[in-house]
């Protein structure tokens, strides 16, 4: 999942220039376009979620909302991030650092949250490996020994594992090649721009590599202008000189480098294992007890970006407005390493966060296989039960997830309805009409409900920053967000209606896309952006309070 998030934001635009093709129509300022998933599709054509109409909507009937509680179950989060520390919940019956469990939870000293990848010692897990390497290297002495008749005769006796192995090991051998190669073309992608970069500037003389001198020049490998002008539209590198931008290439690249490098030395490792920091006993799946109260991790900025778009204080002239920051309180539980998330942990997470007072839980996380699926849809059946919102990122691979798995989900493997009406799964869309859907999307007529903006996405990181980011792990918590914002002015409806409500406001589009071909199960598809999803639109915050309104009227609760 993090993958598209924390990795080539630059090297996205060249790569992928169609999804930041940008219009003239749709140029706007740096401001505004840190805000612009606030914007209201009714007034600017934009597909954003009408946060300030929706707030002014609700003020103008006088309505007064109540808290609420939203689950971030993630990589970690900055508690203290200044625009995040006044919207983090805290629990009201733990006394801090007393090494007690005073609300007899089970969970010691549990302040803000939980973490269920950390140990009794205070240390955390930070890497892990992908769920297809784990189960690789438990396969593999079943059906890959030196002994060719063991193999056949463990293949016929378990052919459901079988299966389940030759799809790891197809996807492990897939990853671990795409990795090796991208490591390779990050530094040509590396080399390539600084070169660029240096034409340009010899070119320009004393000017300032400015997108108006740029324009203005003549240059002998007009493709270079290109590319440059093309680089130019990330926000990250607006308003920068040669220097700054020089810098950025090597951060982003080095993330690049980082990232993958990591990936094999450890997610695609199959002697690596973590576990043994948690010190819990992993075979045990009904297990709960074990983990720490240190929600940040070593690494929170996933977590922190999730958190800031639900709940980023609002008005307060700092950074970012969250769409819920004057209701919304995030409940922080850590389950999510560099790595897959393991479904043990994703299970008690869920259950943490409910037995704990939240009505949202936002979920950006994700992946292909799930040994332990039946806990974590015991887990979903139990939010259900409790009546709280589950909100899931759909994926980051442009993948059809009505033929792909992805996991955790609302469906049971083979069948074609939810077992739950407390679901929400997510796609990302951007800001650009003409490309609506985010390339790097999941999505799926039957299996994601709707869309929600996820590219260039400002908000809070750790280091009590702020980055502009992008995934479906950005569009869930704008989901997320909305729900709490709707849940908050309207506490008396349910999670199903909730869910109902903004499913229904949707804004929908019938503008032509192009998605999949990523894959034999999901072949390059042309059609519309409403054949992606359940709703076909994107949500909208304004509308969805506004028909709660009209159809839930606060007077009694209840629909008309």
């Amino acid at each position: 999942m993090k993958k598209i998030l924390l990795i080539l934001n630059l090297a996205l635009v060249l790569i992928s220039a169609n999804t930041f093709a940008q219009t003239a129509e749709q140029a706007i300022d740096s401001t505004d376009l840190k805000n612009w998933y606030h914007k209201s599709y009714e007034k600017t054509g934009i597909y954003g979620v009408g946060t300030i109409e929706a707030l002014e909507f609700l003020k103008s009937k006088g309505l007064k909302p109540s808290t609420i509680v939203v689950g971030v179950i993630d990589s970690g989060v900055q508690t203290d991030h200044p625009d995040l520390k006044n919207n983090i919940w805290k629990n009201p019956k733990e006394i801090a650092n007393n090494g007690k469990d005073d609300d007899q939870n089970g969970y010691i000293d549990d302040i803000y949250g939980w973490d269920f990848i950390g140990g009794k010692d205070g240390k955390d897990v930070e890497q892990d490996t992908m769920e297809a390497t784990r189960l690789i290297t438990k396969y593999e002495k079943l059906f890959d020994t030196d002994n060719q008749k063991t193999n056949e005769a463990n293949r016929d006796k378990y052919p459901a594992e079988f299966k389940e192995y030759q799809r790891a090991k197809f996807v492990y051998d897939k990853e671990y090649g795409e990795s090796q190669m991208a490591l390779a073309q990050i530094e040509g992608q590396k080399s390539m721009i600084k070169q660029m970069i240096d034409v340009l500037t010899a070119a320009l003389g004393d000017k300032p590599l400015t997108i108006e001198n740029i324009n203005a020049a003549t240059f002998p490998q007009e493709q270079i202008k290109g590319a440059f002008l093309q680089m130019a539209q990330n926000p990250e590198i607006q308003g920068k000189n040669a220097d700054q931008i020089t810098k950025l290439v090597d951060e982003q690249m080095d993330e690049g480098l980082k990232y993958y490098s990591t990936k094999i030395d450890y997610m695609l490792d199959k002697v690596f294992d973590p576990r043994d920091i948690v010190g819990d006993n992993y075979s045990n799946v009904n297990e709960k007890y074990y983990g720490n109260n240190e929600v940040e991790g070593p690494d929170a900025l996933h977590g922190t970006h999730v958190s800031g778009i639900i709940a980023a204080e609002r008005n307060n002239k700092t950074g970012m407005d969250g769409i819920a920051g004057d209701v919304a309180k995030i409940l922080v539980v850590r389950a999510v390493p560099d790595g897959d998330e393991r479904d043990k942990d994703v299970a008690n997470a869920i259950i943490y966060a409910v037995d704990n007072g939240s009505k949202v839980i936002n979920m950006s996380f994700g992946k292909p296989f799930s040994p332990n699926k039946e806990k974590v849809w015991d887990a979903i059946k139990y939010a259900e039960k409790k009546d709280v919102l589950l909100v899931h990122a759909a994926g980051n691979d442009n993948k059809n997830v009505d033929t792909e798995f992805n996991y955790p989900t609302n469906f049971k493997d083979g069948e074609a309805k939810s077992f739950v009406n407390n679901w929400i799964t997510v796609g990302a869309s951007t800001r650009y009409n003409d490309n609506l859907k985010a390339s790097f999307s999941n999505y799926g007529k039957e299996k994601v409900d709707i869309f929600a903006p996820g590219l260039e996405i400002y908000a809070t990181v750790s280091g009590s920053k702020y980055k502009f980011l992008q995934g479906t792990s950005m569009a869930s918590p704008v989901v997320a967000g909305c729900a709490a914002l709707l849940w908050s002015y309207f506490p008396y409806l349910t999670a199903a209606q909730v869910k109902d409500i903004l499913l229904k406001t949707a804004n929908k589009s019938t503008i032509s896309v192009t998605a999949g071909g990523e894959s034999e199960n999901s072949p390059e598809l042309h059609t519309t952006f409403d054949q992606l999803s359940v709703t076909g639109g994107v949500v909208d915050a304004y509308k969805a309070v506004k028909y709660a309104y009209e159809n839930y009227p606060p007077q009694k609760g209840k629909k008309k």
